[in-house]
């Protein structure tokens, strides 16, 4: 039991980790240069959920074109797929990230689908899109900017 839970649990804390990691570093770090690939978050999604008070339609449906949403999801299907090889040695680490990839989709999509919910559930995610942008780098849990001290409004 202890063999799994344990994997289990850093599993959990490397996803919280990159969820910080890359929003922090790439999404709103090389999402500045309007040029690069990481630019839909900041130029679209963040602009959107700006002006519509946090929604944003885009993920009311499946993404028909090449949208910040269908850009999230490459980017996620790419995490995915660089954590294949851990099912084969670290079964538990790899499930955790896998949970915490579709937990993370979920939470997200929700929060810009129904922006009540997000004001109640994740006021973390919420304060980052409408009250200071640089704070709040965790969408699912905001442990990691707890321990990096980026929480707050």
């Amino acid at each position: 039991m202890i063999s799994w839970v344990l994997p289990f649990l850093l599993g959990l804390l490397v996803a919280n980790f990159g969820e910080w990691f890359i929003h922090r570093y790439i999404l709103h770090g090389w999402g500045q240069n309007p040029d690069s690939f990481w630019a839909y978050h900041l130029y679209e999604h963040h602009a959107v959920a700006r002006q519509f008070n946090m929604l944003d339609a885009g993920y009311q449906q499946w993404p028909k074109a090449w949208s910040s949403q269908a850009k999230e999801g490459l980017v996620l299907a790419c995490i995915l797929t660089l954590n294949l090889p851990f099912f084969w040695w670290a079964t538990a680490y790899a499930c955790a990230i896998y949970f915490s990839i579709a937990v993370y989709y979920f939470l997200h999509r929700r929060a810009h689908c129904q922006p009540d919910w997000a004001k109640k559930y994740l006021p973390w995610h919420y304060r980052h899109h409408l009250v200071n942008d640089n704070k709040n780098w965790c969408i699912s849990h905001p442990l990691f900017d707890l321990i990096m001290r980026t929480n707050g409004k």
